[in-house]
């Protein structure tokens, strides 16, 4: 396998034969089928803690993964199985050769007949460039008058040429990619990163989230009272937001005002135990007696004589008095940053 900037080229190697189009043979082992799952008697991967992969309920070469908050099913690469929840096995970290593993009571094997999918030519195509028929996570391209078969990077789906966040693929949540399709590869995952690329949530704080670029995984900060919502992949408002504890500055009133810091006319405004950052209109400032804003001067602020701080300016001084507040980028409110990403050597 050879390796082309962030790219990575199989060159028809995965069981297809390239004449006017591309097929699966009509007969073989499934190989890395996926698909999302309804109500199965199964163990949702999802909802477990440390534990990535869980066994199929009959096939000992099949197995259940969390995608992105959903649980979705694969099959081992041709001839491996599963090899248990919780270990690890030589070839995509979670299968390996049937000997090695105790597959009492389920079938070994899982051969399925599968519709052959005509493969559009990509030397015939105008882009060059065009998604696999059968795979969300692949895509085609024409190499020097030949069709060469490339991978997303782990945790990405195919989007178009000059689209997605890198090399044509995008995030899958983004639109309907894998639509009447199947993902090709299992996940990789590194520390807070399910995927090893992909926006995540924190294990312990609703306030922030994990971007995973190739494994690394940068932690980043809702502002504003705003909660990580993983539903939407965005920083939204709390009340669209389950599951999450209410903020401890809102434990004395959760519909109260909170005084900011030394600031005279920024408040923290809980709604529902949640603090959304509040300015009082101009000339006025925040009374710490009465918890609203009052016509100056107070005990604590003299009259403004200067103008109001600007949007950007509020909500960093804003993040300046969160405990443990990460730096962020200049986004827009609820904006989810990217971190920097270089590209990688050949």
């Amino acid at each position: 396998m050879a390796a082309r900037q962030t790219k990575f080229i199989t060159k028809l190697d995965r069981g297809y034969a390239f004449l006017s189009a591309c097929v699966a043979p009509e007969v073989e082992p499934s190989m890395q089928k996926s698909q999302v799952l309804g109500d199965l008697p199964y163990e949702d991967p999802c909802k477990l803690t440390n534990v990535k992969t869980t066994p199929h309920v009959t096939h000992c070469d099949r197995y259940y993964a969390c995608y992105h908050g959903q649980p979705l099913e694969f099959d081992c690469p041709n001839g491996l199985v599963y090899v248990g929840k919780g270990q690890k096995g030589p070839f995509d970290g979670v299968c390996d050769y049937d000997f090695n593993v105790d597959c009492t009571g389920r079938e070994k094997r899982s051969l399925a007949q599968k519709a052959v999918r005509e493969q559009e030519d990509p030397c015939k195509a105008k882009s060059r460039v065009v998604a696999d028929a059968t795979y969300c996570d692949r895509y085609w391209e024409c190499v020097s008058g030949q069709p060469e078969l490339y991978d997303c990077p782990n945790g990405l789906v195919y989007a178009g040429k000059h689209r997605g966040v890198t090399e044509g693929c995008d995030y899958p949540w983004r639109s309907n990619y894998c639509e009447g399709k199947q993902l090709a590869n299992a996940p990789i995952s590194t520390e807070h990163c399910d995927w090893l690329y992909g926006i995540f949530g924190h294990e312990t704080s609703c306030t922030r989230y994990w971007t995973c670029w190739n494994g690394t995984a940068t932690e980043q900060l809702c502002i504003g009272g705003l909660l990580y919502n993983e539903n939407t992949h965005s920083c939204d408002w709390p009340d669209n937001v389950e599951g999450c504890q209410k903020h401890p500055l809102c434990n004395a009133d959760a519909n109260g005002n909170v005084p900011l810091g030394k600031s005279c006319n920024r408040y923290w405004q809980c709604q529902g135990g949640y603090p959304r950052l509040q300015r009082c209109p101009a000339m006025l400032v925040f009374d710490r007696r009465s918890l609203r804003c009052v016509v100056p001067p107070t005990e604590d602020c003299e009259v403004p004589t200067t103008q109001p701080p600007l949007p950007d300016e509020l909500e960093q001084d804003g993040e300046q008095n969160i405990p443990n507040a990460a730096p962020r980028p200049n986004l827009p409110p609820g904006a989810l940053p990217l971190p920097v990403r270089n590209r990688p050597r050949n």
